[in-house]
């Protein structure tokens, strides 16, 4: 008796991990598509992430959109549903009962259309002239102006009026926002 019916067309389906096990799950997976000889069947092994600045963080950092899940592309069959659900770490595929039920395109637009680390790095949200508040450390809440922005080190010059009198200062990136 099959567990499922072959397809003609592979699908993405969703896979429940134990959370913070995703990239291990991936790791196996991987080996197991080498180990059984299934690399016309699993396609594709994906896990959501989102790259987003930290204030007093110099690079992006990496953030799971969806803790405890695994995409997978596949053709599904017996072969390949007990590969992935014999994966050390997985608890199952997502669907009613546990059955796998494929994710619709829109689905998986949604989840794999997310902020890469080169779009995280590029987010200024400011310009040379532009108004600024600091939201964070020793000039919290103060305005100003932008007069340099230096890219490599991630900092900007800007022009504060303090007790009277304009100063210079440079700001980290993450801790500016424009008004």
């Amino acid at each position: 008796m099959a567990i499922v019916q072959e397809d003609t067309l592979s699908h993405w389906y969703l896979i429940s991990t134990y959370s913070g096990k995703e990239k291990h799950v991936k790791t196996c997976l991987l080996e197991r598509i080498r180990s059984f000889a299934l690399e016309g069947k699993i396609l594709d092994i994906q896990i959501p992430v989102d790259f987003q600045r930290k204030p007093g963080k110099k690079d992006p950092v990496e953030e799971k959109v969806y803790p405890g899940y695994v995409l997978v592309n596949m053709f599904l069959d017996d072969q390949t549903w007990y590969a992935v659900r014999r994966t050390p770490n997985v608890l199952g595929f997502v669907g009613p009962e546990g059955k796998p039920t494929p994710l619709t395109k829109k689905e998986v637009e949604i989840m794999l259309n997310r902020v890469t680390e080169e779009e995280a790095r590029a987010r200024l949200n400011f310009s040379v002239n532009d108004h600024i508040r600091i939201n964070n450390g020793p000039f919290q809440d103060l305005t100003g102006v932008v007069e340099e922005i230096d890219e490599s080190t991630e900092k900007a010059k800007v022009i504060l009026t303090m007790f009277g009198r304009q100063m210079a200062v440079e700001i980290d990136f993450p801790f500016i926002e424009k008004i």
